[in-house]
């Protein structure tokens, strides 16, 4: 899991925007109103905030079981933030078609940060998933996920001719399938990439389609 090993690799890559993307997406889940959060969203906020203090004051060590310990923490991190935010989503949609207990403006403030999560969320998926870059075990290595345009073109065509895909580059492409609602410039290689695009993509539709035109027309 490289989130749980950035300081390990803090020379290919500079594992801050990794953080700070991470920070802005905990804060944004503190946006939606308690009637649109499931539990207690500060305390799930706060417990994000010690898995990620945990990856990070454990990141320099590199016992096996350390490691191992890592890597749990990574995958359970990523996917309390994918869960929280697709369960906002649908007390969001569960208000609008429901309960009708919110008003228009939280809706847009809910649907807006559910929106920006998604992206966020599932740009760390994509980084932390695609086996393209360093591997920890090179013999081990697995099929890329992502086929970049940069990989298909000559080296004396690139500025950097050691180009490898950070995580601003899985953002990006998080970014452009949210807004598209497809692949874009780069393509999805394998299943399990292809299956969290087209998740990505359909809560990005919901969130747009229902959240936002209902928000308008309780406004107007």
């Amino acid at each position: 899991m490289k989130l749980a090993r950035l300081h390990h690799h803090a020379n290919s890559e500079p594992y801050w925007h990794v953080y700070a993307a991470v920070i802005l997406a905990i804060g944004l889940q503190l946006i939606p109103s308690s009637q649109l959060s499931v539990g207690p969203k500060y305390l799930i906020a706060g417990l994000e905030v010690l898995l990620l203090v945990a990856l990070m004051v454990s990141s320099t060590s590199q016992h096996m079981s350390v490691r191992r310990a890592r890597r749990a923490l990574a995958i359970v991190f990523v996917a309390i933030i994918s869960i929280v935010n697709l369960s906002s989503l649908a007390l969001i949609i569960n208000d609008i078609l429901v309960a009708k207990q919110v008003s228009g403006q939280e809706l847009l403030l809910s649907g807006v940060a559910v929106y920006l999560t998604n992206i966020i969320i599932y740009g760390i998926w994509y980084w932390e998933l695609d086996n393209n870059g360093e591997q920890d075990d090179p013999a081990a290595a697995r099929p890329t996920d992502f086929l970049f345009p940069q990989t298909s073109m000559p080296a004396s065509a690139l500025r950097n001719k050691r180009w490898g895909p950070t995580f601003f580059d899985y953002l990006y492409v998080s970014i452009t399938n949210a807004s598209a609602f497809s692949p874009t410039d780069t393509l999805p290689l394998t299943h399990r990439i292809k299956l969290l695009m087209t998740i990505q993509s359909l809560t990005s539709l919901l969130t747009v389609a229902l959240v936002a035109a209902r928000a308008v027309n309780i406004l107007s």
